[in-house]
C-alpha cells in the first residue's frame, strides 16, 4: 500500500456482519475510525445504563476495533464526541477519564439531535498506528 493510498477498514470486532458500515479507513499510519455508539458487540443494541452504559461500552468497542486494526486507545489523537443532551457531558467525562486518565487526545464536543438507534453518544476517533 502506498502512503497515500486509502485502505477501507473491515472487521467483525463489533457489529454483526452484513451490514454496509465499515471500521474506517487507513491512510498511511492514520486510521480514521467511523462514528462509535455503545452498542453490545455482534448486534444492533444499546448497552444498559444510560449515558454512562453506552459510553462504557462504546469505549470498549474502540478497543475492539482499534486492536482490529493494529492500535489501542493509546494512538488516539483525536476524538469527536457527540451527546443527545450536553446535560450529560459532566456523567460522559467521567467515564472518558477513565479511558484517558493521563494524556487525553485532542477533542471537541457538541449536542447533536437523533444519534443512530436513539444513542445517548456517539465518538469519531483519529489515531495512529505506531
Amino acid at each position: 500500500m502506498s502512503k497515500n493510498e486509502i485502505e477501507v477498514l473491515r472487521s467483525d470486532a463489533v457489529l454483526p456482519r452484513g451490514l454496509p458500515f465499515p471500521d474506517g479507513v487507513r491512510v498511511g499510519d492514520l486510521l480514521i475510525l467511523s462514528g462509535q455508539i455503545g452498542v453490545k458487540p455482534g448486534t444492533l443494541e444499546l448497552a444498559p445504563g444510560g449515558v454512562e452504559g453506552e459510553t462504557r461500552q462504546m469505549f470498549e468497542n474502540l478497543k475492539r476495533i482499534l486492536a482490529a486494526h493494529g492500535g489501542n486507545l493509546k494512538d488516539v489523537v483525536r476524538v469527536q464526541v457527540m451527546l443527545a443532551d450536553m446535560g450529560e457531558w459532566q456523567r460522559f467525562n467521567a467515564i472518558y477519564l477513565e479511558f484517558f486518565p493521563d494524556a487525553a487526545p485532542a477533542r471537541s464536543a457538541f449536542g447533536a439531535n437523533g444519534l443512530a438507534l436513539g444513542a445517548r453518544v456517539e465518538i469519531e476517533v483519529f489515531a495512529v498506528r505506531r
